[in-house]
């Protein structure tokens, strides 16, 4: 732990917290409860992936234009 404080500059009972936080919560962090995306976030990907897809329209389309 002492080399571990030393190597990022945080004292060594924060190590410990940390350490025994990881140990109790550790398994609800990597569970797949844990890993699943909530629908809102669901639905936000797909509205930027619309939008991606509509920029890229519109800049194929303006530099058709462009070329002419």
């Amino acid at each position: 732990m002492a080399e571990l404080s030393q190597h990022f500059g945080v004292h060594i009972s924060q190590i410990q917290k940390w350490k025994a936080h990881i140990e109790k919560e550790g398994s609800a962090v990597f569970s797949d409860k844990h890993m699943g995306r909530s629908q809102s976030e669901d639905t936000r990907i797909a509205k930027l992936h619309e939008k991606i897809g509509q920029l890229t329209v519109e800049r194929d389309f303006l530099a058709k234009v462009l070329d002419r």
